[in-house]
């Protein structure tokens, strides 16, 4: 890979994340959870959000009735159309859902609403496009995670990787050394939701897949995987890697 595009690939990364490109154990635990919290509405008509290249959208098509996508990134929205067939895929932006309302029984937003430039605009977009008694099943960063996993900015240029510690900065710090991307407390997500017309039918904090260290580590990693998944039925979960919120739409 020469340099120009490797630094075009780091200034994606930076501004929208990275989606999955590999379908582990990691992403088949989040299906499971994702499935688990629609019941009957993966049944229906269903959209993924923010879908990437399009893994989680091919395993939802699989059961919709109808299955729909829509990714910011058109480069990415092209992999997804392919990917994911017969899914429809549109490239659009989080806040303008091109979508009529009360439109879709599930919608999941995978890691998505802290990339998006306003994320209370986005939520509210999904809210008018989910019909009600839809849900929406949302994943996004945690706050108390001890890594900022999607990189800083440090003198101006962009570092990928796990930093350890920046979550744990004051607010106006973190956002010099991370203004591409949010990292949500519980609070956050209670104001980022106030005033919707939902409902919250469960809320927890999941640890990662660790699939990179049971690659590297074998037993070890899957034994680190195991404690560190078992945490998640304590309050040690305040630690964990990414909160995931079921919340349902309330109204006629």
């Amino acid at each position: 890979m020469d340099v120009a595009v490797s630094e075009r690939d780091l200034a994606k990364a930076a501004l929208r994340g990275e989606p999955s490109y590999v379908w582990r154990a990691g992403q088949a635990r989040r299906l499971e959870m994702i499935l688990a919290a629609a019941g009957d509405r993966a049944l229906g008509v269903v959209l993924d959000d923010g879908c990437g290249v399009g893994e989680y959208l091919a395993r939802l098509a699989r059961r919709a009735r109808r299955a729909h996508g829509s990714e910011y990134d058109l480069e990415r929205a092209a992999v997804a159309r392919r990917r994911a067939e017969p899914a429809a895929v549109v490239c659009a932006a989080g806040e303008r859902l091109p979508y009529a309302p009360s439109s879709f029984d599930l919608i999941l937003s995978h890691e998505v609403l802290e990339h998006v430039a306003d994320d209370r605009t986005a939520v509210e977009a999904i809210v008018r496009v989910l019909r009600p008694g839809g849900r929406l099943v949302v994943f996004v960063p945690n706050r108390g995670y001890p890594f900022e996993t999607h990189g800083m900015f440090w003198r101006g240029r962009y570092v990928f990787g796990n930093i350890p510690l920046v979550n744990y900065l004051p607010t106006f710090l973190r956002r010099r050394l991370a203004p591409h991307v949010r990292a949500y407390a519980s609070l956050d997500l209670t104001s980022l939701f106030e005033g919707l017309p939902l409902r919250v039918v469960s809320r927890t904090v999941i640890f990662g897949g660790y699939d990179n260290l049971i690659a590297r580590w074998g037993s070890l990693g899957r034994l680190l995987r195991a404690v560190f998944q078992a945490l998640e039925r304590t309050p040690l979960r305040i630690f964990g890697l990414s909160h995931v919120w079921v919340l349902e739409k309330t109204g006629g």
